[in-house]
Formats: C-alpha cells, structure tokens, sequence
C-alpha cells in the first residue's frame, strides 16, 4: 500500500459534554484511532446493516448476563424482533424465570463465600441469588407445566417445550416470553446443563416415558439456514453458544455478518478465546463477510454498541 493509502485517516480527539448523543460519541469514537473505541463504532454499523437487511440473524450469549440488567437489552432485540433464533445456554432459562418471579440482588466480588453460602446466597460475579429466588421458584413454576406438557404429548423438542414453558412466564420483562410472543426460536444445545434441565430431569425420574428430542432442534436449525439467503450473527461471550452459531453457518459457507463481543483471548486455543478471523479458515464466516471482534466486558460495551438502534 501507498503510504497515502497507510494515513488516510488521521486521528481525532473526543470531546464530549452533557448533551452529547450517543450517535455523536460514535461518531468521535470512530476516528479517534485506538483502541477498542472504532471498533464499537464498526460493530454499531454492521449490526445496522445486518438488522435492516433481508437476513437469517443470530443473536448468541452465556447466562451469566441474565443476571444482570443487560437482560433488559437481550429483551429489547427480541421484543424488536431484530433476531430470527436465539442460541444461549441453560442458565438463561434459569435467570431469566427466577428474574420474572423474583429478585436479584446487586453485591460484591470480594463478599465472604463461606457467610454468603451459611445464608443462603449464591454469588454470581457481584451478583447475589439467594436460594429462595433461584432453584424453588424454578421448581415451583416449572413442574406443574411440565405436568400440563405431559398430558398433552410424551416427547417434545428442545425449543418447542422451551417456547411452551416461556408464553406462560406471562412478564414483559421476560425474555423468553418476548421470544415465544414473536415466534422466535431459542436453542439450547446444552439443555441438562443448569437448573432448568434438573427439572426436566425431575420430572423424567418420576414419568420415565417423558422425553426431550434434541435432534429435533438440529433438524429446526438446518432448515433455517439452509432456507437462508444471508446470515449474521451478534455473539456475546464463547462456549457452546458462540460455537453453535458458527458450527450451524459452516452448512451454508459462512456467517455473512458477525459481531463478537468477548474477554477472552486466544492465546490458549479455546474457542471463546479464538477471534472471528479463525472461523474463516474452518468456513463458519465468509472470507468477505464483515465482521468485527470487540473485546470488553459485555455489560458496558453491549449499552454502547446498541444505545443507536434501539
């Protein structure tokens, strides 16, 4: 390249007041150079095109940010309808319940565990559950629709009884109800993994002829994006939520958007720490999609990048 080329750009200060708007301090944030600044910036714009565009979109997350107040973002997207299918982890389904039917408590990192367990409380992060706002409300919604499922049919898939369970959460703060209102589908490949898949266990313990069809979501998964003209995708965090989405979107060649917002680094070879440019080469995003990794705790950058299109 020219070294024209090389220094097009030059950088720019951020003076900001009050009154400046959030699509003002993107603006700013875009030129100022460095570091993570242009690329929260460069996420905004591709999530706006990918959101206004004729796409199959992906939003991805772990649930531990269920248990904060950036629920309320995840609820926007889906009450917005931005997304066409949600891939997320048990824990969401546990959080975003116990939310509907109780409290969560804000607390400290450095708490005292061993106090904290002698009360009743888990700590999640500088998140406090106490007991009584997690597991029982968990088990006293969920096992008498469980019973209500059952009398209607023997075997269900994992989405479909998800959807079931949610439109009867009844709260607009509900994430999954918002889901199920809209008709979007929420995926959880790892369904046993958490609270509410101790449920299911439960009540399969007690109804042996009670079962959930997981391959029944891969064959949902498959026809959404083989039905696909593009896709994009906003994951949050790693795990198997982010690998699903990327492992699903390799049938069709790639991801044509993506948007990865993580802490993790890759220096270890795990797939939450691997950047979106390691995808290309397993052909989970096009080599000409555009994509953006932006690395940060997802609770302040997610405000950031999607304060301009909500």
């Amino acid at each position: 390249m020219k070294e024209e080329d090389l220094l097009g750009d030059p950088v720019e200060d951020v003076v900001i007041n009050a009154s400046t708007t959030l699509g003002e301090l993107h603006e700013m944030m875009k030129k100022s150079g460095g570091f993570m600044a242009p690329k929260v910036a460069t996420a905004t714009s591709i999530l706006r095109r990918m959101f206004s565009e004729d796409n199959v979109t992906f939003l991805s997350f772990p649930a531990d940010i269920i248990s904060t107040g950036t629920r309320g973002l995840i609820n926007q997207i889906i009450k917005n309808r931005l997304v066409d299918a949600v891939i997320t982890t048990t824990g969401t389904l546990d959080h975003d319940i116990a939310r509907s039917l109780s409290s969560y408590y804000g607390g400290s990192f450095d708490a005292s565990d061993s106090h904290l367990r002698s009360r009743g409380i888990n700590r999640l992060g500088n998140v406090f559950i106490p007991d009584s706002s997690y597991g029982e409300v968990l088990e006293k919604f969920t096992q008498p629709v469980l019973e209500e499922l059952y009398a209607e049919k023997r075997e269900w898939g994992c989405s479909e009884i998800i959807s079931k369970i949610s439109s009867r959460i009844g709260s607009e703060d509900s994430l999954l109800y918002n889901a199920s209102r809209n008709g979007i589908p929420v995926f959880v490949p790892g369904i046993t993994d958490g609270s509410f898949g101790s449920q299911l266990w439960s009540f399969y313990e007690r109804n042996r002829d009670f079962k959930i069809n997981l391959l029944s979501d891969e064959h949902e998964l498959s026809d959404i994006i083989f039905d696909a003209k593009k896709t994009g995708a906003l994951m949050i965090g790693g795990g198997i939520s982010k690998h699903h989405t990327i492992w699903w979107n390799q049938f069709r060649d790639g991801l044509d958007y993506a948007v990865y917002v993580t802490t993790a680094q890759e220096y270890d070879g795990s797939l939450s720490g691997a950047r979106l440019e390691e995808a290309i080469s397993w052909g989970k995003i096009r080599s000409d999609a555009e994509f953006v990794n932006v690395y940060g705790d997802a609770t302040v950058i997610l405000p950031l990048i999607l304060g301009p299109l909500l």
